[in-house]
């Protein structure tokens, strides 16, 4: 499974390179949520990986439906985190593929196939960033932090939007960014290059592998409570644990998912 993962993840990243250099095909799922050929093409060429080796496994992936085997084993998939920078020509996407053994993620793997940058983690044996072990940061004090964060596709519309969390931040922090992958986000707070991470209305598939890298780094992932992360959970963050209280503090006002039935 460890092989597969990795194979899988980096074939996957090929393909999409193949693609992104060729130009991109756009369609939309909704409004603002983009797909392009190159997502469904990645998430079958893994779904084949996977279903070639280990066909009584379960897998939930973004853009189809693959029903429920009930087995103890789960692949978590999106083929393709960064659509909008990929179909603008903005080369920051992953690949991120995760296995849940038992409700417990156990794999995951978050590949950059344009700057060749492959993050693995194991539960119980680390994190890694291509052959380098990986650690979260030493920042202790939120000025000093430098934080990453997202905005859902329904961010022109909700009240649940995350702006005034990141207004918040920018004053408190020492910067804010936000690339817009959120897989990739998650892997760079267990690399140490971001100190702190939050965003909300996220789905399992930009979430699994990145959580894994964050816990296996040494960093804690939690939701806007403090509580137990779980792939359903609709708010997500993650930090060097150094400076999660005080960003749980900075989020506790303001406009919170669960606080709108609508959503």
């Amino acid at each position: 499974m460890k092989n597969l993962i990795i194979k899988a993840a980096r074939e996957a990243g090929a393909l999409l390179m193949e693609n992104f250099e060729r130009g991109i095909r756009v369609e939309f799922k909704g409004k603002y949520d983009l797909v392009t050929e190159a997502d469904r093409q990645a998430e079958a060429l893994i779904v084949r990986h996977i279903r070639e080796h280990f066909p009584g496994h379960d897998i939930l992936a973004e853009e189809d439906d693959y029903g429920e085997l009930n087995s103890d084993y789960r692949w978590i998939i999106d083929p393709l985190d960064g659509t909008t920078n990929f179909a603008h020509g903005f080369p920051w996407f992953a690949v991120s593929i995760a296995l849940e053994v038992r409700g417990q993620l156990t794999l995951g793997a978050v590949y950059n196939p344009y700057v060749g940058e492959f993050y693995f983690a194991e539960r119980g044996v680390g994190a890694f960033l291509n052959e380098r072990r990986l650690k979260v940061s030493e920042t202790h004090l939120l000025e000093r932090a430098l934080l990453a964060t997202g905005f859902a596709y329904d961010h022109k519309n909700c009240k649940a939007n995350n702006y005034d969390y990141f207004a918040r931040f920018q004053r408190e922090a020492q910067a804010c960014r936000r690339p817009g992958v959120a897989s990739l986000d998650l892997a760079s707070v267990a690399a140490g290059r971001f100190d702190g991470f939050w965003e909300m209305k996220l789905k399992p598939w930009d979430l699994a592998a990145g959580i894994l890298l964050v816990e296996e780094s040494g960093g804690r992932v939690s939701d806007f409570d403090g509580n137990p992360m779980t792939l359903d959970s609709l708010e997500c963050l993650a930090s060097n644990v150094l400076i999660h209280e005080a960003m749980q503090k900075i989020l506790q006002p303001g406009c919170r998912p669960h606080a709108l039935p609508s959503i």
